[in-house]
């Protein structure tokens, strides 16, 4: 004689009905996104076009309960932090999902900026956080290829479509332009930290000079919520038995087959560098 399949003796059935019955208890999920490298436009650092796609799954896929961040980042392009925290607000109001931040070994610069897109932002007690501040590096080779016999010949129309050319002398007022530009930049990160971060900075310290923070003394400047991570903190707020699905940027096809190893190799040195300035 075949068993009833009620809904105590039927795990499988139970597990279905959830997804359909709303009013059935089911356990929660929360969507877990790795923003992990440099942020830059194209290449091999995070952007707003190789993360977009990632996030708005993250968002929509199940109907989480939240999101958690998992940043790892020395910072990078100023646009594309903007970009790729901006739509990560924008899908939270939209679908009314509250973010988590939960920072690794750095959120700066840039990095820092995309954990400013979180409600709340947790560290580990090591964990770098900071550096808010914009930064302009590069190169001055005029004498070397003065040395090897070597004539830079450039020709312009506007007087400053040539500026900081790094083959030539620099120009006092190239560097005021520049200085000028990243000011300028400085501003708008201070504004977006100072809205984020409302009611929670600590507005006796000089948050905004580009020095960074560690652990504990970035919650103390009010940089940071709490130390906490990711599973700790979700099951806290989630219940013991919350899902965890995750998500990640997808390497292109052509650099899982070895295409484009050089400029691959470029941006790896150029990442350890910028780790690197941090004690990474």
């Amino acid at each position: 004689m075949a068993k009833n399949l009620v809904p105590d003796r039927c795990p499988a059935y139970m597990e279905g009905m959830k997804r359909w019955i709303p009013f059935l208890k089911s356990e929660k999920t929360v969507a877990v996104v790795r923003l992990s490298g440099m942020i830059a436009a194209g290449g091999r650092g995070l952007s707003d076009e190789k993360t977009g796609l990632m996030l708005e799954r993250a968002f929509t896929k199940g109907k989480p309960s939240a999101v958690a961040l998992l940043i790892n980042s020395p910072g990078g392009s100023p646009v594309q932090s903007s970009l790729i925290a901006a739509r990560i607000r924008r899908l939270s109001d939209e679908k009314g999902i509250p973010v988590f931040a939960f920072v690794e070994d750095v959120a700066a610069s840039g990095g820092y900026w995309l954990a400013t897109a979180a409600d709340e932002i947790y560290v580990d007690q090591s964990s770098v956080l900071g550096s808010i501040g914009v930064i302009s590096a590069g190169f001055g080779l005029e004498n070397f290829i003065e040395r090897h016999g070597v004539n830079r010949r450039v020709y312009t129309a506007g007087k400053s479509k040539s500026m900081l050319d790094p083959f030539k002398a620099e120009k006092p007022e190239d560097v005021e332009r520049l200085k000028d530009i990243l000011e300028q930049i400085h501003e708008v990160f201070i504004d977006h930290v100072k809205t984020r971060r409302a009611g929670k900075l600590n507005e006796e310290q000089d948050l905004f000079n580009g020095e960074v923070r560690i652990g504990a003394k970035a919650v103390e400047a009010g940089l940071a919520d709490g130390i906490g991570h990711l599973s700790t903190v979700m099951k806290e707020r989630f219940g013991e038995k919350c899902r965890f699905r995750n998500y990640g940027v997808k390497r292109g096809i052509l650099s899982r087959f070895g295409a484009g190893a050089a400029d691959g190799m470029i941006g790896a040195i150029e990442e350890r560098v910028e780790f690197t300035r941090y004690g990474l």
